[in-house]
């Protein structure tokens, strides 16, 4: 594939990666207060997202395996019709006053955020191995338009029809999946070799590598922690008598911050390897729990959730390189799969728990929670850091 070629499907990956990015974000910013107006019981406010993220965990296996058989173009398409779905299906649940219309809609909308979150790897597949980490970083970079796109596209929708408040939004979110479709219409893939449509070796060999367990469990921690505290934070702000206007932006600029460093996280990851920029990432994410439990004030939530974004960043996207370092191009379609499913099938108890422990127990608790794990995954990555040291000194004495 020539460079031009290449770097055409980078821009529009990125260009649908933020049109999409900006569907899951109205879902982040609405999804737990919708459910809290609509559902039977004030615990259930959060079963919304996490529908949202079943959808996406039970959906990368298939999506893998229909990408290893057809291409990837078929798999967006199909997760741009996702998308749409999602759309016209909250707003109908939110006219109907459904709580199960609107969770059937979050779970299109997660098989559309499964889809979505492939474009990294697509990204990776267009370029020589070299410039692979700069890809996935432009891909990702394109989420800083996300984090704009939703929380804006809430604020001037969400009571466009006072007496159904956010139904305008979930008509807005269908409209911003059919531009993505038309958008990776455009996308010209490397076509698939027959080596790379023939299984490697078995995934039970693979998963035994040492450095995608550590990859595995560096994504899983970095990206449920991150979906258990951004939950969890728009209702606990709305707890807390905040307005829904700050709780907005404080999810803005959560995105932006989850995203605005990619335009030099690949070079981090180049220069100083993709162990020591996870290993960043679980420290910031450290540091925005230290924030969360010190206050509930406007700025607490605001510099925890931007703090997270960063962590989140450095954490799943370094995760996301480690990945790409442990399989071969015939097994890549199956092992970014298998991690994905793993990643979002963990997400999937961080979601359902947190709207039960945050009525239950509050917004401190929740925090606390999260430095665990946290820990868990630091010390992993450093006694894995200290492994690679010593086997160095070893093969060069």
């Amino acid at each position: 594939m020539s460079t031009t070629s290449g770097n055409s499907n980078i821009f529009r990956l990125a260009t649908a990666q933020a049109l999409a990015g900006g569907n899951s974000v109205i879902v982040y910013a609405t999804g737990a207060i919708v459910g809290d107006m609509l559902a039977p019981d004030k615990a259930l406010a959060t079963l919304p997202i996490s529908i949202f993220v079943v959808g996406m965990a039970s959906c990368t296996l298939p999506a893998g395996a229909i990408a290893q058989r057809y291409g990837r173009s078929l798999v967006f398409m199909l997760g741009a019709l996702c998308g749409i779905l999602m759309g016209v299906l909250a707003a109908i649940g939110i006219y109907l006053s459904s709580f199960f219309i609107f969770c059937a809609a979050m779970l299109f909308g997660g098989a559309y955020a499964a889809v979505v979150l492939t474009f990294r790897f697509a990204a990776a597949e267009c370029v020589p191995e070299n410039r692979q980490p700069w890809a996935l970083s432009i891909v990702m970079a394109a989420g800083l338009v996300a984090g704009v796109l939703g929380p804006q596209t809430v604020t001037y929708t969400m009571d466009l029809w006072e007496s159904h408040l956010f139904i305008a939004t979930y008509v807005a979110a269908a409209l911003m999946a059919v531009v993505s479709a038309a958008v990776l219409l455009g996308v010209d893939l490397p076509r698939l070799e027959a080596a790379v449509r023939t299984p490697g070796r078995p995934l039970a060999v693979i998963v035994r590598q040492p450095r995608l367990i550590n990859a595995m469990l560096c994504g899983v921690i970095t990206y449920t922690l991150m979906n258990f505290l951004m939950t969890s934070a728009p209702l606990a702000m709305k707890q807390e008598d905040l307005s829904l206007e700050s709780s907005n932006l404080a999810l803005q600029w959560h995105v932006i911050a989850m995203y605005a460093p990619s335009f030099f996280t690949g070079k981090l990851i180049h220069r100083f390897g993709a162990n020591r920029v996870v290993l960043m990432g679980l420290m910031l994410t450290g540091a925005s729990v230290a924030v969360g439990l010190a206050g509930v004030q406007s700025y607490h939530f605001y510099l925890c959730l931007v703090l997270l974004g960063i962590g989140w960043n450095f954490g799943f996207v370094g995760a996301s390189a480690l990945v790409l370092q442990c399989h071969k191009t015939s097994e890549r379609n199956s092992v970014q799969a298998l991690n994905d499913f793993i990643v979002f099938g963990a997400m999937v108890l961080g979601s359902f728990a947190s709207g039960g422990i945050l009525n239950r127990y509050g917004w401190t608790v929740i925090c606390a929670l999260a430095f665990v794990p946290v820990l868990v995954a630091i010390a992993t990555l450093m006694l894995s850091e200290h492994r690679v040291r010593y086997s160095t000194q070893e093969r060069t004495s």
